[in-house]
């Protein structure tokens, strides 16, 4: 079991990297290959997006009520690391089944890919955090983050230079398989030790957190709503607006490299600020990123709209995660897997939306436009949500 923290973090970032900017995001970048393909068409893709998230919240809910799970069906818990080992092969393998000619198979193994990815990001996050927290060393927690930033923008470089050479999307598949093959490589020999997935026996409850729990649940879940509408579809609606443009495919590595960039700055973030108060601003510069492609529709507006989509994407995780850990430092893997079931919740009705919007608007634009503009409201209420937090249960003063 290793003790240095920066392997720790850098173990974490690689399976993150693997299980969310592959398993559950090299799908954005693809899409427009499949599209073009003609393997699909737009309809269907909301569909196949939603089946990921829908896995997605079952894993998540799977993981938050996994001392229940373990229990009965191990007895004493499941090693975290060998959660994370299962979810990372289960993501090799369902990337690599994605290259095969087997449309009506694809909705399976997207939602069995999002169930892979709940598993590893639940078990990687609770690991990771309470190693580095015991090592003295959490403000490196940032590191993790940067994982499905640098595979976000790995895969949106890789799906450009197979745009320009002319490759399919089962090519693109196949590719990001083997991607993923050499990254779960990397990092699996140092999956081991830590915690297993069942709490402590002496973990009291803490009644006067439930109703900031709740509170911190629903507002986390509208950031899933919030962004994936946009994180899901922003390569077609940006040729919906500009049909033709060279750039196009640049949109969503932008996005991962922001991401990447928002997760090594929270590294400079001062450990006594209120993650609330962080959380909120987030969420407005998220809301800003996915209004600005309707107020601004050029090259320049689409690409600002991924720097302030970005940057708080991952940042926005770490807080929540740090937040669990300050109410609810006993017991927090739960609560994490509650939060990340909310996000798949709201990842689930995004995509479902767009489609329901698409097939009701007279042209893609419309419908395109009326969801981002409900997403924004849902980031704003997120916000709304944690005013109320802060204000019911302030931060004690530093001494």
């Amino acid at each position: 079991m290793t003790h240095n923290p920066l392997v720790i973090a850098f173990t974490g970032m690689v399976s993150l990297a693997v299980a969310m900017g592959i398993g559950r995001f090299a799908f954005t970048p693809l899409l427009p290959m499949m599209l073009h393909d003609g393997v699909i068409a737009l309809p269907q893709a909301s569909w196949l997006a939603t089946a990921n998230y829908i896995g997605y919240w079952l894993g998540a809910i799977a993981c938050a009520f996994q001392p229940w799970v373990w229990a009965r069906w191990v007895g004493k818990g499941l090693a975290m690391t060998s959660a994370i080992r299962l979810g990372l092969a289960a993501t090799v393998v369902l990337t690599l089944a994605m290259a095969l000619p087997w449309p009506s198979g694809w909705p399976w193994l997207r939602f069995l890919a999002g169930v892979a990815s709940a598993l590893v990001f639940v078990y990687t996050s609770g690991w990771c955090l309470a190693r580095l927290a015991a090592l003295g060393a959490p403000r490196l927690a940032g590191l993790i983050f940067v994982g499905p930033g640098m595979g976000i923008a790995l895969s949106g470089l890789s799906a450009t230079a197979l745009v320009a050479g002319h490759q399919s999307a089962a090519t693109g598949w196949a590719i990001f398989g083997g991607v993923a093959l050499l990254l779960t490589l990397a990092a699996w020999p140092r999956l081991q030790g830590g915690t297993s997935t069942t709490p402590a026996a002496q973990a009291a409850p803490e009644p006067v957190r439930w109703r900031a729990m709740a509170l911190l649940v629903v507002a986390y879940g509208l950031a899933g709503f919030g962004y994936i509408i946009t994180a899901t579809f922003l390569p077609v609606i940006a040729r919906q607006v500009l049909p033709g443009s060279i750039w196009l495919d640049l949109f969503w590595p932008i996005f991962g490299l922001a991401v990447a960039t928002g997760s090594l700055l929270t590294l400079r973030v001062p450990p006594q600020w209120d993650r609330r108060h962080l959380l909120m601003a987030s969420y407005v510069m998220q809301a800003a990123g996915v209004m600005v492609g309707l107020w601004w529709p050029t090259l320049a507006g689409f690409a600002l709209g991924s720097l302030l989509l970005g940057l708080p994407f991952t940042a926005i995780t770490l807080f929540a995660m740090q937040e669990v850990r300050r109410v609810r430092p006993a017991d927090a893997s739960v609560f994490i897997g509650l939060l990340t079931a909310a996000y798949g919740l709201g990842q689930i009705a995004g995509p479902a939306l767009v489609a329901w919007l698409l097939a009701r608007s007279a042209t893609p634009q419309a419908g395109f436009d009326a969801s981002l503009q409900v997403a924004a409201a849902a980031l704003l209420a997120g916000v709304a949500l944690y005013a109320v937090l802060v204000r019911a249960q302030p931060m004690p003063r530093q001494a």
